[in-house]
């Protein structure tokens, strides 16, 4: 993306902010950024990691700043938060947890990724990528393929078994054909057996049925995050009778026998759902009586070749600060009622410990004001000089104005707009008002003082480095945002 990051090379500060990253002499903090800017002056100091986390203080600001990152980097992910108090008590589809596989599967892979996420999206406990990884179940072409193993299999990897696959999550058996719809993957795999023998791999159209690839393998990745084997689903439903109990008898030594009885009911229900009927689905908030290694979704990446990024930390701090303090008194109150376990109020890791973790990986706080009372400390400061593009109200003439003021002055001017026909119309509207505009979709195209570039992309809100003379206005500061349904 040397179109928009070439210019940051001829600021100082970012030199020097480069540096200390490179030398892992962090955490630092960069100061004076604002809105879609952030986004710019991240995506120029993460360019030379293979993974960056971008955190942020909920999860409306980090769907923002996912939709700004696309610009810079297409291999950009949402992680979602899951609501920790509510997420086994909700009806809820698989969408969070294809999500967050999909995620996954690129850091097993080491496949260079941005990931955006809220920090309650951080702070519940999640298994290492090594268990996950034992679990892929890998068919290739020529190889010989037990039936009954991989049914057993594929029902144990959370997958539904139907009549033909519709969704993701789902797999069908008809005869010697195999279609599997893999959680991470747009399109089903199609397997078919010439005996036990698997004779050809391909993915299809779930429509039409039309076979789109022919592949030599695959990898199927479980279509759950809490896969459990009959061992471990015995031992802590074990664990979970015997918690149960302790707690009951000393809810009836207060006198509490009705919050006791609600506390033995639930349980046995829970031991009926699980151990006659084989549902798992709502196990989630008692992992810790399946695992007794957990960690948080930070400690799933490299340290060495992983940068984190926190948006605003002080908003940060607070909304975490709220979060924990939320889960622990409605945790509180429902452990005196008799509704969840002691240890089922131990799945959440407080901001403190989240901020730790983060403190061991080269990190970057970025924000518009300087925070003195940071819980991670600070190593070095950078303040950038930007500013935020007027909005011109629908008036074409006020925007032709000021790329004149602009060009007068050597600037360089990036027009952006998220629809082809529109750039091109836009950059021909320019030239007939003597502009020296050029449309181009060019990542490697730099743009020059006093040219006025427009570029196919989107973007919420422009910005300006006066220092720079390097200005990029979005669409929507000419007319405005569109309203989605």
């Amino acid at each position: 993306m040397k179109t928009f990051l070439a210019p940051l090379y001829e600021l100082n500060e970012y030199n020097e902010a480069m540096i200390s990253l490179s030398k892992k002499n962090t955490p630092i903090h960069v100061t004076g950024c604002i809105d879609s800017q952030k986004c710019h002056m991240i995506s120029g100091l993460g360019n030379r990691s293979l993974f960056r986390v971008i955190v942020t203080y909920n999860d409306l600001k980090a769907k923002e700043i996912y939709e700004d990152y696309k610009l810079y980097d297409k291999n950009v992910f949402l992680y979602p938060a899951k609501d920790i108090m509510f997420y086994s008590a909700d009806i809820h589809g698989n969408a969070i947890v294809k999500e967050r596989l999909r995620i996954l599967k690129r850091l097993i892979e080491k496949k260079a990724s941005t990931i955006v996420l809220s920090i309650d999206g951080g702070m519940d406990r999640v298994l290492p990528l090594e268990f996950l990884k034992k679990h892929i179940v890998s068919v290739a072409e020529g190889d010989i393929l037990d039936l009954e193993k991989l049914k057993k299999d594929m029902i144990h990897l959370g997958y539904e078994r139907c009549g033909q696959v519709e969704a993701p999550g789902q797999f069908a058996i008809r005869g010697g054909i195999i279609d599997v719809f893999d959680l991470t993957q747009d399109n089903p795999y199609r397997i078919e057996l010439w005996g036990e023998e698997i004779e050809s791999i391909r993915s299809f159209d779930v429509l039409s049925q039309r076979s789109i690839e022919n592949l030599e393998s695959i990898r199927i990745y479980p279509a759950t995050e809490l896969i459990l084997t009959t061992e471990q689903l015995t031992e802590g439903m074990k664990k979970i009778a015997l918690d149960a109990k302790e707690q009951s008898e000393s809810l009836r030594k207060e006198f509490l026998t009705e919050e006791a009885h609600r506390l033995s009911k639930h349980v046995k229900e829970l031991q009926e759902q699980v151990l006659e009927l084989g549902m798992t689905m709502n196990l989630e908030s008692y992992i810790n009586y399946f695992f007794e290694k957990t960690g948080s979704f930070i400690d799933l990446f490299d340290v060495e070749k992983t940068c984190v990024f926190l948006d605003e930390p002080i908003r940060i701090q607070e909304h975490g600060q709220a979060i924990e303090a939320e889960f622990r008194e409605s945790m509180s109150h429902r452990l005196e009622k008799g509704y969840v376990l002691e240890k089922q109020a131990n799945i959440l890791y407080g901001k403190e410990e989240i901020l730790y973790k983060i403190e061991k990986f080269p990190s970057a706080q970025i924000g518009f004001m300087e925070d003195k009372n940071l819980l991670i400390k600070t190593q070095n400061r950078f303040n950038i000089m930007a500013k935020s593009v007027a909005s011109y109200n629908h008036s074409f003439e006020l925007l032709v104005k000021d790329l004149k003021r602009y060009r007068k002055s050597g600037y360089r001017v990036i027009v952006m707009s998220p629809s082809r026909t529109r750039a091109k119309r836009l950059a021909e509207d320019l030239r007939e008002q003597e502009m020296t505009a050029v449309y181009t979709e060019d990542p490697f195209r730099m743009v020059q003082p006093s040219e006025v570039l427009v570029y196919y992309g989107a973007l919420k809100r422009g910005f300006e480095y006066p220092l720079l003379k390097f200005v990029v206005i979005s669409e929507s500061d000419i007319f405005g945002n569109q309203k989605k349904k």
